[in-house]
């Protein structure tokens, strides 16, 4: 392999040049030339300063770096679409074609078989092929649309040479095989573009509640369920209005899945500090519910307030489901 030596290269490419067929693929490639030819004349630009290497449907361009870059820019700003323009104009509609071109600067050097290679070229190659390139072309009325490395931007482009729009450059980000791939497009970026641009943006569905590390399932949206000890809300919801005696459950303890749910108002056995909820009927707060036994006085059917024994402690919530 010779030593690399710096160039800057201009790939330009037909598109949809395999929709064609043979004798219309001949035809193309015949304008092809014709058009990067008279490109490069209107530039001053001689054949002895430029090789060329043949895609099939694509030609690459490698022009001596004595040549300034910003001459070889704008003829490809302003002169490529001239001489496009004036060819399709002549053609039919199965003759016309659109290019994608790419202009970037980098080391090259040929191998053994006479094949040019390099990771610059490589790069240029990936950007000429890449799909915000042939979707930018799809989406304009124009017939060409152009891309430029990242040098070449930031050694030429930015700095606003005569003919040369640094304003209408936009920075795009394409996607290769070998990741993401820095550089700039002249004109708008297509929709594709954009939307890859700012990721994360579109707000997402809901996502689905699942059950948190201890098992437990959430309760209901916007409402609370009992927990594990029947006690405060198993979800951090605002809690629903309280339902109206007509929908009340019944008094008892209902399991409806998940954490047990207590309806209603239930006090029986020994009870100490009931607060809250509602009671129908007749209440009698004792060891057991019923009428007094005879021969006792009111005093001795009053609720004892003395401290209960440790045989008579219950914990709240835990009483026995039915009459002893």
């Amino acid at each position: 392999m010779n030593d690399p030596v710096n160039r800057t290269m201009l790939l330009v490419d037909i598109e949809k040049f395999s929709d064609r067929d043979d004798v219309e693929q001949a035809f193309l490639r015949r304008m092809l030339y014709d058009v990067v030819d008279r490109t490069m004349e209107r530039a001053g630009i001689d054949e002895t300063l430029r090789l060329r290497a043949d895609q099939g449907d694509s030609v690459m361009e490698f022009i001596d770096p004595n040549v300034p870059v910003p001459q070889v820019l704008r003829s490809v700003i302003t002169e490529l679409p001239a001489q496009l323009k004036a060819v399709n104009r002549m053609a039919s509609s199965a003759a016309q074609m659109r290019l994608r071109t790419v202009v970037a600067s980098g080391f090259i050097a040929l191998d053994e078989r006479g094949i040019w290679v390099g990771s610059d070229l490589n790069h240029a190659c990936r950007l000429l092929d890449a799909d915000l390139l042939r979707a930018a072309l799809r989406e304009r009325p124009g017939d060409v649309a152009l891309c430029v490395s990242q040098s070449v931007h930031a050694g030429i482009v930015r700095h606003g040479h005569l003919g040369i729009p640094a304003e209408e450059f936009h920075e795009v980000t394409l996607a290769s095989k070998n990741g993401p791939l820095p550089a700039w497009l002249l004109g708008p970026v297509p929709a594709s573009g954009q939307a890859a641009a700012a990721p994360g943006t579109a707000a997402g569905p809901t996502p689905t509640p699942v059950p948190d590390a201890s098992g437990e399932r959430p309760g209901p949206a916007g409402g609370t369920e009992a927990g594990p000890s029947g006690g405060g809300p198993a979800s951090n919801s605002a809690p629903a209005p309280a339902p109206t005696p007509s929908t009340q459950p019944p008094a008892g303890i209902h399991f409806t899945g998940g954490a047990p749910a207590f309806g209603g108002s239930l006090v029986m056995g020994n009870q100490h500090g009931v607060s809250g909820g509602r009671v129908d009927g007749d209440v009698v707060m004792g060891s057991v519910g019923g009428p007094p036994r005879p021969g006792r006085t009111p005093d001795q059917d009053a609720p004892d307030t003395t401290t209960p024994s440790p045989d008579d402690r219950h914990t709240p919530g835990t009483g026995e489901a039915g009459p002893r």
